[in-house]
């Protein structure tokens, strides 16, 4: 199971998403992040991810860990990952468009489910009220439906 980092940027009322524009993911909104590399730490890896993919960076102090998500691909096995989801509420630089990810920033009332992950509205509304979670998700056929999850607060 490969470990990947998620990295979601709030400030009071808003979170930043990017739409990905290649790979793994593409057409949905996300947060930023991405695969560990050898020799890399998870934070490590969701620092550079930030660098990477929306031109910002941030210390290691300023990402808070708010919870871990197993994906199960029944059908691409080697889809499956381990991912941890980090809250950064501060940053340096401005979030700009790379060739991976074209940022743009959503009111928590307005996130837009219907484009993203077919997990997230279960989880990303209780990491957004300040708990912490720890879940799984098996996803069928081509990823864009699961047939079972559970979620626990932790």
């Amino acid at each position: 199971m490969k470990p990947t980092t998620l990295c979601l940027l709030l400030t009071e009322n808003q979170i930043l998403l990017a739409m990905k524009k290649r790979g793994f993911g593409m057409g949905k909104w996300n947060g930023v992040g991405g695969k560990v590399e050898i020799g890399e730490t998870v934070p490590e890896a969701a620092l550079r991810e930030l660098r990477e993919e929306i031109g910002v960076t941030a210390s290691l102090e300023n990402l808070e860990e708010v919870g871990s998500i197993e994906f199960y691909f029944t059908e691409k096995p080697d889809w499956n990952l381990h991912m941890h989801i980090f809250l950064i509420r501060n940053w340096k630089g401005e979030p700009v468009e790379s060739e991976e990810m074209k940022p743009q920033w959503f009111s928590f009332e307005k996130i837009p489910y219907d484009s993203m992950w077919a997990d997230d509205p279960y989880w990303l509304p209780k990491v957004l009220e300040g708990k912490k979670i720890k879940a799984s998700f098996y996803f069928n056929g081509d990823g864009e439906s699961f047939d079972r999850h559970e979620i626990k607060e932790i």
